[in-house]
């Protein structure tokens, strides 16, 4: 039986009883033949961070799984809800106010036994950002993550703790209200186009992170250029716009009633940005892409105070009418 502890190592030759596993082990025998042995073996090893399980990061994690990679850090602090359903995989009949941490990572389970999942229950902000970097048992710090988190103020601490750190991430901009996945494409987050929320991220990075003003962030960005289309009013709204179903209701952080908009969403896109970031992480690390490591240079002194700082003007009560703002005036 395949279990986490029989996991093929990567920083030593393997034994033949490992290599007869690895052969036997035909869950990954397409991509094997894809990418080699010595790739399967570095994905095998390897550990990546997602943040955020929604339609775009639940799809990330669960073709990382099926690509291999043999360690998940699953960080979300939100429950399925019923508007899941139409992008998101682990919204099933059922799973209706379980954990997104939790139903992932029994999906996850189901398609590779070896692989070794850490869920964490958080939501990432200033309190809880270096908890979740310092990892939990022997998994440390993460090879590679991947942001999909969709609220600006938590997603701009990230990408700059990532950035100051050396700590490889892709992250994901706007996937709702669009339509054609053949849209969606990588560049550096300082480069996209027609996309609010990057617009609005790029200018807090730049304003409260020491982000250059001019010329490229050295972080890739799954976006695309389509031009966002506007939510259209439903009949059982009553005129009265989009009222929150969410299990939890008030669940500390968000609630979809006090949002500036309701954008719709598309699994079929969302989906194609999840399979993007997971497809540039592949590619790094097998060698076949290099990550811009040292793309953006920043001021050291200014970044890490703020970083210290976590945004504490964001932080305290400013978040949501500066994201409604931002994303008005986009």
């Amino acid at each position: 039986m395949i279990t986490p502890e029989s996991r093929i190592p990567v920083d030593r030759d393997w034994t033949d009883a490992e290599l007869e596993n690895y052969k036997l082990h035909r869950r990954f025998d397409r991509i094997g033949r894809l990418v080699g042995d010595a790739a399967m073996k570095k994905l095998m090893g390897s550990h990546v961070m997602v943040v955020g399980l929604g339609g775009v990061g639940s799809w990330a994690a669960e073709m990382l799984a099926r690509s291999g990679v043999g360690t998940l850090t699953l960080v979300d602090f939100d429950e399925v809800c019923i508007t899941n359903f139409n992008r998101q995989l682990h919204a099933l009949q059922g799973a209706v106010g379980t954990q997104k941490v939790t139903a992932v990572a029994e999906r996850l389970a189901k398609i590779n036994p070896a692989l070794k999942i850490v869920p964490v229950l958080k939501f990432f902000n200033r309190d809880s950002q270096e908890e979740i970097f310092a990892g939990q048992g022997d998994v440390g710090v993460p090879d590679f993550v991947i942001d999909a988190i969709d609220s600006i103020t938590p997603k701009c601490m990230l990408l700059a703790h990532c950035q100051q750190n050396g700590i490889p991430i892709v992250t994901s901009t706007g996937s709702s209200g669009k339509l054609d996945p053949t849209r969606v494409e990588i560049l550096d987050l300082a480069k996209t186009e027609v996309d609010p929320l990057a617009r609005a991220v790029r200018r807090i990075l730049r304003e409260q992170y020491g982000f250059p003003a001019k010329g490229v962030f050295g972080i890739p960005s799954v976006f695309s250029g389509e031009a966002p289309i506007m939510p259209s009013e439903l009949k059982y709204d009553n005129g009265k716009g989009f009222k929150c179903v969410c299990p939890q209701g008030d669940n500390t952080f968000f609630q979809c009633d006090n949002r500036n908009i309701i954008m719709g969403s598309a699994g079929f896109v969302t989906s194609a940005f999840g399979m993007a970031a997971a497809s540039y992480v592949v590619r790094c690390l097998i060698g076949a892409e290099t990550h811009p490591f040292k793309v953006a240079k920043q001021s050291s002194s200014r970044c890490a105070n703020l970083l210290a700082e976590g945004g504490a003007n964001l932080l305290a009560g400013e978040s949501s009418s500066l994201e409604a703002n931002l994303l008005t005036r986009s």
